[in-house]
């Protein structure tokens, strides 16, 4: 027999999810029959899959010793360097400016640098995170950036942030704002247009299209032109939908791909330009909470910019 007590991290979830994240190699079928049975039982009582746990709850378990994995000696969190440019911290959340090159998450040939393994890295030095007292937490990010794009990326320290604001993000309630150098002059100078984006995955490629198709998702963008220089423009765009490479796909369907733009762009220009990276940035957000947000409601309102958005220098000298 062993005994869990739910922590705060672990509060709020129902039983089988916790479950679940705590016992990665448990069979789901068998996880319900040791609720079923009685072998795991919750304050001493049967209990259901759907029953919702509460900080100092106490799990009791009959289970297999199997299931309890051995405590890490190390951590792979640990190989990534605590290099992090931080816009703002509390003890909920951190806002970090991701600079292009780095992935957020790690991808299929396992990096082991990435931005989410550097805030666990940061937070275990500070004392602020430790994989073996969390039952079923781990710091993760809210909002994600394309390793080639840099801005803000929202990070939870605790699990009521993760809860709160993946729920914001979803019902559009972080108004994200970013920066990009298109070439070209636009006619009008701000717009908000509509049109239609299809994916291709096995291509990791979209399409636009100015009228309704089979797959096709309704996106909304939003742009006004900042400055211009040299047959080049810099705009301030606003997403009310958030579809995979939403702005540089519409863009280069307007005729004004991004600068630096690889897959969408015109690399003669990337080239004779020296663009290694695509000149867009997630660089302003505001929180703007139309519902209420428990604990995190001393952030409605507020908005953070990212500094020194790299690719603006062009266009210091220009009108």
């Amino acid at each position: 027999m062993r005994t869990i007590i739910i922590e705060k991290n672990d509060a709020g979830q129902r039983l089988d999810k916790f479950l679940t994240k705590r016992f990665r190699t448990m069979p789901q079928a068998l996880m319900y029959r040791y609720i079923r049975t009685k072998y795991i039982k919750l304050n001493g009582k049967k209990c259901e899959i759907s029953t919702r746990l509460s900080e100092g709850d106490v799990l009791t378990l009959y289970i297999k010793d199997e299931f309890f994995a051995p405590e890490a000696e190390s951590y792979d969190f640990l190989k990534a360097p605590v290099k992090l440019e931080i816009i703002y911290e509390d003890e909920h959340i951190m806002l970090l400016n991701k600079k292009p090159g780095l992935l957020v998450h790690p991808d299929e040939t396992y990096h082991f640098d990435s931005l989410i393994a550097r805030v666990q890295h940061y937070l275990y030095e500070k004392g602020e995170y430790d994989p073996a007292r969390e039952n079923s937490f781990a710091p993760a990010l809210i909002n994600r950036i394309d390793r080639n794009t840099g801005g803000i990326v929202i990070a939870a320290k605790t699990a009521e942030a993760l809860r709160v604001l993946n729920q914001k993000l979803k019902d559009r309630e972080i108004d994200k704002y970013y920066l990009c150098t298109a070439v070209g002059i636009f006619e009008t100078k701000q717009a908000c247009l509509t049109a239609y984006l299809e994916k291709n995955e096995k291509k990791n490629r979209v399409y636009i299209s100015p009228t309704p198709t089979a797959n096709g998702k309704i996106i909304k963008t939003k742009y006004r032109v900042l400055k211009e220089k040299d047959q080049f423009s810099l705009l301030e765009v606003e997403l009310l939908t958030g579809r995979t490479h939403q702005i540089r796909a519409h863009m280069a369907y307007l005729g004004h791909p991004l600068l630096g733009d690889g897959k969408y762009g015109k690399n003669e220009i990337n080239r004779r330009m020296g663009y290694k990276w695509q000149a867009l940035y997630s660089y302003r957000l505001t929180f703007h909470f139309t519902t209420p947000a428990e604990g995190l409601e001393y952030l409605n309102g507020q908005t953070f910019t990212a500094p020194d958005v790299w690719f603006t220098r062009f266009f210091e000298d220009a009108p």
